[in-house]
């Protein structure tokens, strides 16, 4: 995969955003207290995605990878958010890979907020 010539400065802006605030359809968060931890959390995986975008030889593999590792972060038993939380979660992961120009998460993020890939369940007719 090439990466974007304006990637780094994206990440950056990204990063420096504030996020899980109201903004367009989405609602503020469903805890105060979770912002900051969700925040945190989704500007690592953006820091990931920067490092990997940065290195000699960034590959879908690498960043497939990267999304894994950072659904990881978001545990939804421990840390009890809710579905427009997690809604808002995923929404950040399709901005970062916008930012790399990654097109498809390969059903992870559908698996993360639906707990399987609608899109590999064989329809019964």
């Amino acid at each position: 995969m090439k990466t974007p010539e304006n990637a780094n400065e994206k990440f950056v802006e990204f990063i420096a955003k504030k996020k899980f605030y109201a903004e367009n359809h989405s609602p503020n968060i469903s805890d105060e207290k979770l912002r900051p931890i969700l925040t945190e959390k989704i500007n690592e995986v953006a820091t990931d995605f920067k490092q990997i975008a940065e290195s000699e030889k960034p590959t879908d593999e690498k960043y497939q990878e990267a999304i894994r590792i950072g659904l990881l972060k978001f545990p939804e038993m421990e840390l009890r958010y809710d579905s427009e939380d997690r809604e808002r979660i995923l929404l950040y992961f399709q901005e970062i890979m916008d930012i790399v120009g990654l097109q498809s998460s390969n059903g992870k993020l559908n698996d993360f907020y639906y707990g399987f890939d609608p899109n590999t369940v064989n329809k019964k007719n």
